[in-house]
């Protein structure tokens, strides 16, 4: 049987919103998609973990009415020319094609992330189990590329490591695979700490690496800090961050945008030696290491 698609662009409304007219109407399921091909970053305290353009769909029985759901949606957001776009999806098998879309990914020399369902291409090689989703979306995004590869080009044997942001746990996750002897992840969300517990079991690294909300982590200083936010908070916890390096260690930061590069740089330049910086498409990653003594700013 053939499906169904409704499909809303966000922008001027609550996803939430459009999410419940969706399902009340019908929707057999109810899917968000990004807009605008954006990175899904660590967010603010009370901030929605979405894109700032986000698509909705609902998926509906062949014989759904799409003229009345459609008119529907217009007359409660009241909004007459709410763009719809509907859509005919053959019946297929959905797992099967989803599943399909999904491959194991490499980067730097050795590190591999690959779908639990695929035998790792290199089973001699670092490889992460990592199933797709929200979470393992932003790990194939070029801000968490330019993380993976900075760890795969570096010695982490017995080294220490906060992942500040951790999400699914991916960059904890490979810290840990590649030799790191602890590691602590840290994220607002509980939900992406219960996500980075699961991840973190599935690849057998789970006794090393130890759990966080922000407030709860305490006066660590590490080899290595992690950070994949974004520019705006990276700067504000520039002395927070600072101090969860030892001197000697290293700052690894992404989420920045090339425009935004050289502010976060000179934010940091107060306490570390900052290399050139890594781009991958409009994104930047930073890396710097911890002088023993503070310059003030």
């Amino acid at each position: 049987m053939p499906w169904l698609r409704i499909t809303l662009d966000a922008e001027a409304h609550d996803p939430e919103l459009l999410s419940e007219l969706l399902s009340a109407a019908g929707a057999a399921a109810v899917t968000f998609e990004d807009a605008a091909d954006q990175a899904v970053l660590e967010p603010l305290p009370g901030e929605t973990r979405l894109w700032s353009r986000t698509q909705i769909s609902g998926l509906f029985a062949a014989d759904a009415d799409s003229a009345a759901v459609s008119a529907q949606l217009r007359r409660v957001l009241d909004d007459p020319a709410l763009p719809i776009t509907i859509t005919t999806l053959e019946d297929q098998d959905w797992e099967r094609a989803w599943m399909d879309r999904f491959q194991a990914m490499r980067f730097g020399r050795r590190l591999w992330v690959c779908p639990h369902w695929q035998a790792p291409p290199h089973p001699e090689d670092v490889n992460i189990l990592l199933d797709p989703g929200l979470a393992f979306g932003t790990g194939t995004h070029a801000t968490t590329a330019l993380c993976l590869e900075w760890l795969d080009g570096h010695d982490l044997h017995d080294k220490t490591v906060i992942d500040y942001g951790c999400g699914s746990g991916i960059l904890a996750i490979a810290a840990a695979k590649l030799g790191a002897r602890r590691v602590w992840a840290v994220d607002h969300d509980p939900q992406a700490l219960t996500a980075t517990a699961g991840n973190a079991e599935a690849n057998d690294v789970g006794h090393l690496i130890s759990l966080h909300q922000p407030d709860g982590l305490g006066e660590i200083s590490c080899d290595i800090l992690l950070a994949n936010i974004l520019a705006g908070p990276l700067q504000e916890l520039a002395p927070r961050i600072a101090q969860g390096v030892r001197p000697g260690g290293w700052v690894v930061l992404s989420g920045i945008l090339l425009e935004q590069a050289q502010a976060v740089m000179e934010k940091y330049q107060a306490w570390f030696n900052m290399e050139p910086i890594a781009t991958r498409e409009e994104w930047v990653r930073l890396s710097g290491r911890r002088r023993a003594l503070m310059v003030q700013e």
